[in-house]
């Protein structure tokens, strides 16, 4: 939940007071309780070849893969145990000869977007899961794209590492021989499984973390409108982040058209089964939650569609 602004989201306040009691606890033992599922874009930014030891799939796959940090997937309990003692078992990814490609990917259509990029995750992780890919056809991508199939990859195959040529930095052995395709006739398969027939009452970016300036981007698009009363809209994001987007004259801007900027929470995790019945969201992670979990209706969209479908 927004540990400040809980009652605007409507969170039982039951729920609140032991949400609270958590963090309060972390706290007490000096870690640094920013509720986030993108630590790596607020100054928690492991260098090129460092031990860490990571939970939460999406930020395991963006340290190993396009930061080149060394994690495994690791649970709550055994992060905050290495936090406490300040070391991790050294096995898995912590080592060399196991983060070499198992596998080529030869992308041959365009992929742009966080929503095609998330697709694209999908395509990935449902037909070769935990395989380490290494990916070529992808001429580029954006921080915000790399998140995007970051979380959808780790959470449609479990993948905690791939290489993407020319654009993660992990120094490779050789390129496997084994060569897959994906094709827009794939693309198109994942985005359609990820699109129900539904109406939609929620709309939800942001996951992982919006970064500032996705948050200057929904602020332009949202400047002087306002969202369909009778939809909500949630746009998540770590408290850091909002804190610059309140100074920015972000904040006020989204909030001023309706919708709500929702800190130290997403969609994923937050309490919000049974409230809503059709969800629209750039992110296919959000999309593997919404209705796996929360039982919604889903639809995949870019982020501009989505602000159209808030709008309308």
């Amino acid at each position: 939940m927004d540990l400040e602004d809980w009652k605007k989201l409507a969170i039982d306040e039951e729920f609140a007071e032991n949400q609270i009691r958590v963090v309060d606890a972390f706290k007490r033992l000096d870690v640094i309780t920013t509720c986030s599922c993108t630590p790596y874009l607020y100054g928690n930014l492991p260098a090129y070849g460092q031990h860490i030891a990571w939970s939460e799939s999406s930020a395991v796959c963006y340290a190993n893969s396009v930061l080149g940090a060394k994690t495994n997937r690791e649970g709550g309990p055994s992060a905050l145990s290495a936090a406490l003692v300040g070391r991790t078992p050294e096995y898995g990814f912590h080592l060399d000869e196991n983060r070499q490609p198992e596998l080529k990917v030869d992308v041959k259509c365009e992929v742009k977007d966080t929503f095609r990029f998330g697709a694209l995750g999908k395509v990935l992780g449902d037909r070769f899961g935990k395989k380490i890919t290494y990916i070529t056809g992808i001429p580029k991508a954006s921080v915000e794209e790399l998140k995007s199939f970051c979380a959808s990859y780790a959470t449609y195959g479990g993948v905690a590492l791939f290489h993407m040529e020319d654009i993660t930095p992990n120094k490779i052995d050789s390129i496997p021989d084994t060569v897959e395709t994906v094709t827009e006739e794939d693309m198109k398969k994942a985005l359609g499984d990820l699109n129900d027939e539904t109406e939609i009452d929620f709309i939800s970016l942001g996951c992982p973390h919006a970064s500032l300036a996705e948050l200057e981007y929904i602020a332009k698009k949202l400047n002087g409108k306002t969202v369909n009363p009778k939809k909500e809209v949630w746009i998540t994001t770590a408290r850091p982040t909002k804190q610059i987007a309140d100074r920015m004259g972000f904040t006020k801007t989204i909030e001023d058209s309706g919708a709500k900027i929702a800190a130290d929470t997403c969609c994923v995790v937050a309490p919000i089964k049974g409230r809503f019945h059709g969800l629209a969201s750039d992110s296919a992670k959000m999309c593997y939650y919404g209705s796996g979990r929360n039982k919604f209706a889903v639809k995949l969209m870019s982020m501009d569609e989505c602000l159209e479908e808030a709008l309308s």
